[in-house]
C-alpha cells in the first residue's frame, strides 16, 4: 500500500548538521500526518517531530529548537533538517506516515530506517 524510502543519514561530528528526506508513494487518497521517529540501540522507539494535514507540528523535548520538519505536498516527502546534533542523537531514524487509501481506510506505514551516527 503506502511505502516510504528514506535517504540522508550518514556519520556526522559533534555540531554538525544532516538533513534526512522521506518520500512516500502508493495509491493513498491523502496524507494525513507525517512524522520521524527515532531509536537507539537498546532504547524504545521515540518521536522525534511530527506534522499534520492541519499544519499542527511538534517536537520531542531533547530537539529543543535544533531540528526542523517539512513537508512537501505536492511531491509527497517529508525532510527532518537536523543542526546542533550531539552523540545522543544516534540512533536510527524512521519516517511515519499515516494516510488515508481509496478504502477510506487510515493507514500507518514506517520506512525502512536511516542510521545517524554523530560522533568525532
Amino acid at each position: 500500500q503506502v511505502q516510504l524510502v528514506e535517504s540522508g543519514g550518514g556519520l556526522v561530528q559533534p555540531g554538525g548538521s544532516l538533513t534526512l528526506s522521506c518520500a512516500a508513494s502508493g495509491p493513498f487518497v491523502r496524507i494525513l500526518a507525517m512524522a520521524w521517529y527515532r531509536q537507539a540501540l537498546g532504547e524504545e522507539r521515540e518521536l522525534v517531530a511530527r506534522t499534520t494535514i492541519t499544519g499542527a507540528t511538534d517536537y520531542a523535548d531533547f530537539v529543543n529548537g535544533r531540528f526542523t520538519i517539512a513537508t512537501d505536498s505536492t511531491k509527497n516527502t517529508v525532510t527532518l533538517h537536523m543542526n546542533s546534533l550531539k552523540p545522543e542523537d544516534t540512533a536510527v531514524y524512521f519516517c511515519y506516515v499515516r494516510a488515508l487509501i481509496p478504502t477510506l481506510k487510515n493507514v500507518d506505514a514506517w520506512g525502512q530506517g536511516t542510521q545517524v551516527s554523530v560522533s568525532s
